[in-house]
């Protein structure tokens, strides 16, 4: 989510174009989460899909919210 919310052009994205270390499986399921919450749009392509971040509603929602998630360090900088 935070590459979404770094992304101020809010433009679709591939699913397999965020480099995560987990299952294919495991990115279905988070993504779908996101989806189910409100958070990001899925456009369906029949053998890909696109994700795009709603931004607006985010900000309407919680206002600041994106800003603080860009905000935060990379999870592998961050103090443990």
């Amino acid at each position: 989510m935070t590459e979404l919310a770094a992304d101020h052009g809010d433009s679709e994205r591939g699913c397999n174009s965020f480099g995560l270390s987990v299952s294919k499986q495991t990115q279905t399921h988070h993504f779908r989460v996101l989806r189910e919450a409100g958070l990001i749009d899925e456009i369906d392509y029949g053998n890909r899909k696109g994700i795009r971040l709603r931004r607006a509603d985010i900000e309407g929602r919680f206002p600041g919210l994106l800003a603080l998630l860009e905000a935060e360090p990379p999870a592998d900088t961050a103090p443990r």
